[in-house]
């Protein structure tokens, strides 16, 4: 519920700081005192549009117009929901939520949220999940087709029906989606089909490996360099195996030092072994250079072979803009879209009957939305109905039109198109709220509409500006009784002419205009006081008397006040 409003420099406020309570607050006051005032700096608050003619001086008096409105909130608040959405920090448990709106002579406007700066449609966005202003002058709430279906559904207790029509259309959609999206991608596929096979038969013809270029690059390398390799190993088997080479020298040197180690008496047998395993050594490192050689004793065509290999991948990659070892990759791919394309009629069945199979679950919801809704919409109808003898308004008629949108036009809150539509007098057609009632005719259809939808209101504020406008007697004692219901379940604001509806309220402010001197010049107030017992038996007294307060205006005052209580 709305705690409290500081209002600072705005239009005929200089300072005011008001606190509310829960149940039925009432603001009364003569015509011209400012309660209208009051009205347009709590919506300003919650995110009406700004107009620099608010600030109090107007342009160039270095003021600043400053609105301030804090609120108590249950921890499920939809307003909550609303912060998160907009990556605003959300107050923890007990503390209250705090709009904050400045506005400066040039019209240039801030708003706030628990001093964390926010965009004016983002506070527009917070503030119409915690009050509606409903009035002759309003043009939000109920009074705005957009909300009717929401207003429906919620006095319905449609939840589990909104939300199956909800995720069903979120599934279709993504069916579609998968549908279109494989569409797009087989026709794209297809239209390459002969290219693709092309150009896929000849990579698997030439069948490339990853590693094969350097493979082949090194062979080519050996064999173009093969009588230079050759002949140095020759030289080398030469240098070791030859008349007078190591293998030879060893040889002798070891006949030498086997003789020398039996006079020596075994001393040498070291140096004999060390010897032993150079010569093995060295026959070994023969034997490899042997086969070396051989290995170059090869088919003299295989170079061209090779070359023929290598140039040819080469040539392939610079075909396809890539490089060799990318070949078989190219390859695979091209092998997958082919696939791809052979199997669409298969997967396309698959997702078209998907596609079709979730619009049909859709259809299913929205159904049965629709038939809630219809049912919901009698039972409104009747509701509603009922209320407006009480208010003064038994020629009027209340209808909650409900009319199936075209295909094109379903959308994730169903197929319908709802609206609320009076007539005021028998034999005219039905029309919008706002376009057939009068400004007093308007405040009491609002005022039955959220009597009927007490136990649905999504907010924790009602604002109602003149609601018994034009009425009197037993009429202005029902819309009286009426604001009094709907306020155990809900906080009501009720600016009122009305002393029955004064009468009602769990608090009554006086809104009062008074003329003070500023800088030596008059300047024009309004303030606003909480009255106790005693003024608010004065102030019902002069709204029943008019300008002079008689005993007798006294005396009704006191026997209203009573009535209530009782």
């Amino acid at each position: 519920m709305l705690a409290s409003l500081s209002i600072r420099n705005f239009v005929l406020v200089d300072r005011l700081d008001i606190e509310f309570r829960a149940g039925l607050c009432v603001l009364t006051g003569e015509t011209g005192a400012g309660k209208s005032i009051l009205l347009d700096a709590l919506g300003l608050a919650i995110g009406a549009r700004a107009d620099s003619s608010y600030v109090r001086g107007g342009a160039g008096s270095g003021k600043k117009a400053v609105i301030t409105a804090t609120f108590e909130l249950p921890d499920d608040h939809a307003a909550l929901a609303r912060l998160a959405e907009n990556d605003i920090d959300v107050p923890e448990r007990g503390e209250p939520l705090i709009l904050r709106r400045t506005l400066t002579g040039d019209g240039r406007s801030r708003a706030f949220v628990n001093d964390q700066t926010i965009s004016a449609g983002a506070l527009r966005s917070i503030g119409e999940t915690l009050i509606e202003i409903e009035g002759q002058f309003a043009s939000h709430g109920l009074l705005d087709p957009a909300n009717h279906r929401d207003a429906l559904d919620a006095f319905g207790r449609l939840d589990t029906q909104v939300i199956r029509t909800r995720d069903s259309w979120a599934t279709l959609k993504a069916a579609e989606k998968a549908l279109a999206t494989a569409r797009d991608e087989i026709e794209r596929i297809a239209s390459e089909g002969d290219y693709l096979r092309h150009v896929f038969a000849e990579l698997d013809q030439f069948d490339p490996q990853e590693g094969e270029e350097a493979q082949l690059s090194e062979s080519r390398s050996i064999m173009m360099n093969s009588e230079k390799i050759a002949e140095a190993i020759h030289q080398s088997l030469d240098t070791l195996a030859g008349h007078k080479g190591l293998q030879t020298a060893l040889s002798k040197a070891s006949r030498a030092l086997e003789r020398a180690n039996e006079q020596a008496a075994g001393t040498l047998k070291a140096v004999l072994e060390g010897m032993e395993r150079t010569g093995n050594e060295t026959a070994n490192t023969i034997d490899l250079l042997e086969d070396a050689l051989r290995s170059l004793d090869q088919d003299p065509a295989q170079l061209e072979r090779i070359d023929e290999r290598l140039f040819g991948l080469r040539a392939l990659a610079r075909k396809h803009s890539t490089d060799v070892d990318s070949l078989a990759a190219l390859r695979d791919s091209f092998a997958q879209k082919l696939e791809r394309l052979d199997d669409a009629d298969r997967d396309l069945t698959r997702l078209e009957t998907e596609a079709r199979n979730a619009a049909k679950a859709y259809e299913d919801a929205a159904g049965e939305l629709h038939q809630a809704r219809v049912g919901a919409a009698q039972a409104l109808d009747t509701a509603i109905n009922r209320e407006l003898p009480h208010l003064r308004l038994e020629k009027a008629s209340f209808t909650a039109q409900i009319a199936q949108l075209p295909e094109s036009a379903w959308s994730s809150h169903g197929i319908d198109q709802i609206r609320f539509e009076v007539t005021t007098n028998p034999g005219q057609p039905a029309g919008p709220i706002n376009k057939v009632a009068s400004g007093g005719e308007l405040a009491r259809l609002l005022l039955a509409l959220k009597v009927a939808l007490s136990t649905s209101n999504r907010v924790t504020t009602l604002v109602f500006d003149e609601v018994d406008a034009g009425v009197g007697g037993a009429t202005a004692a029902s819309v009286a009784e009426r604001l009094s219901r709907l306020s155990d379940g809900i906080q009501v604001l009720v600016v009122t002419h009305s002393p029955q509806v004064a009468a009602r309220g769990v608090r009554h402010l006086h809104v009062m205009k008074s003329i003070e001197k500023t800088a030596g010049k008059d300047s024009t107030v309004t303030a606003v006081a909480e009255l106790s017992t005693d003024e608010r038996r004065e102030e019902i007294a002069r709204m029943l008397a008019g300008t002079t307060v008689t005993d007798e205006a006294r005396a009704a005052a006191d026997k209203l006040m009573a009535e209530i209580r009782t």
